[in-house]
């Protein structure tokens, strides 16, 4: 395969976006500006910022900065390292407003296919290049010039086009996979709020119980109506053991195993491996499928006390067979298996409705979260046959889950492997997209 060299301003324009003024900042609107919070670097793809909540738009801007669905953009501000270079692609018109901090990738369709862009501004090659010559201030920048300043080696446009292709399909799979696996949980979330909230599980006749008329009784300790029948407990009693958390020691000694570590920050992307591991003495508190773990202790809305993740097989073999939660976080095993699901959506509701933060302590500075404080508060003890029904049912869902992990990680594998093959012309792709 023949690659041609050029500078990237040659084969493509960069635009920058609007200077957007703070006082028009809103928490509801019409339009979204975009940031460099849009961009899910680690996975090179376009992601709603809701790491803030002023990010409407209710002033003026000129037209040409309203994004259509299918723009490319990359960033111009490292807000967090490796994030200049990659890039994104709008996912819907009229919405987004390029902001000062996002370029705009528009290519020369005679010379450069857009889908191949995508890819080539991303690559390795030009990620070098844009941080070799980074302005090295706190944060560092990029330019629109810089970006046009880069050097790359390109194959004819058929063959941009067949790459562009292939690369694609392998991403619109992973992104499928990601939209199934975002459905599957926002289904459990709702069966749990239609079954334990509004307490319309299936009564005997296969009806809504509540809403069939079924009785509710006022409970004085929980201080809600719930089923006539189910009796109260307190949320230990859903728990068979706290296995706490695990410090761990960097550098190996005597009986010590590798472990993969949960840290606060990974509860919400379980779906990577972990960033750190350690080595542990500690075999009691390797975790197990159907674990609860609960981070304790965190400063920030991103690294929020009382988030809790469901620990299953599949999260457990993604990290090498054996893991533990750090000492920031504790684990709980479950008196039955069957408990785990509804615990964990149970622990969700509470927290996404405010309900954890009466029980806070302070130390330092920094959350500490009070368990046992927590689970000594009251709850409803569910019916033997329900319970086991909505685990049988989520559980499901949890797998399916797995498998899609699986999959996506195996298709992200094969596309990181496959692209500076494709970019550097030591692979090619015939036409009906089977690479060789």
């Amino acid at each position: 395969m023949e690659l041609k060299k050029y500078k990237l301003g040659e084969i493509l324009d960069v635009t920058r976006g609007a200077s957007l003024s703070g006082e028009f900042y809103a928490t509801e609107g019409k339009y979204i500006r975009l940031t460099c919070g849009n961009f899910d670097y680690q996975n090179n793809c376009f992601k709603e910022n809701k790491s803030k909540d002023n990010l409407y738009y209710i002033g003026d801007f000129k037209p040409e900065f309203l994004m259509e669905e299918g723009d490319i953009i990359t960033p111009l501000t490292e807000q967090a390292i490796g994030l200049l270079g990659s890039t994104a692609i709008i996912p819907e018109s009229g919405k987004y407003i390029q902001s000062q901090d996002v370029a705009k990738i528009i290519c020369k369709e005679e010379l450069l296919d857009k889908d191949f862009a995508f890819y080539l501004i991303s690559s390795t090659l030009v990620k070098q290049q844009l941080s070799a010559a980074a302005q090295q201030t706190k944060i560092r920048h990029t330019s629109p010039d810089k970006i046009r300043d880069c050097t790359v080696w390109i194959p004819e446009l058929t063959e941009q086009k067949r790459i562009g292709k292939l690369l694609r399909s392998l991403d619109r799979k992973i992104e499928l996979n990601r939209a199934i696996n975002q459905n599957l949980e926002a289904m459990a979330k709702l069966l749990y709020d239609y079954w334990f909230v509004q307490f319309d599980f299936p009564n005997e006749n296969g009806k809504p119980y509540k809403s069939s008329g079924g009785k509710m009784v006022w409970n004085k300790k929980i201080k809600r109506e719930i089923p006539e029948g189910w009796k109260e407990v307190t949320l230990n009693a859903f728990i068979d053991k706290n296995k706490a958390g695990d410090w761990g020691y960097d550098i190996p000694k005597d009986g010590t195993i590798k472990v993969g570590c949960v840290r606060g920050a990974d509860i919400i992307k379980l779906n990577d491996v972990p960033t750190r591991y350690i080595t542990s003495k500690h075999s009691d508190r390797l975790l197990e499928d159907g674990d609860i773990v609960i981070e304790i202790s965190g400063g920030s809305p991103v690294q929020a006390t009382g988030r809790v993740a469901l620990i299953t097989n599949g999260v457990i073999g993604r990290n090498g067979g054996a893991l533990v939660c750090s000492n920031f976080c504790q684990s709980f095993n479950m008196k039955k298996r069957e408990f785990s699901e509804y615990f964990y959506y149970l622990w969700q509701n509470l927290y996404d409705n405010g309900n954890m933060f009466n029980f806070e302590g302070k130390t330092s500075g920094i959350k500490n979260f009070q368990t046992d404080v927590f689970l000594a508060n009251h709850w409803f003890e569910v019916p033997k046959q329900l319970i086991e029904t909505f685990h049988t049912i989520v559980a499901q869902y949890h797998l399916m889950i797995d498998q899609n992990i699986i999959e996506n990680n195996n298709l992200t594998k094969q596309r990181d492997e496959l692209l500076p093959l494709l970019m550097n012309g030591q692979v090619s792709v015939n036409s009906d997209l089977s690479a060789y």
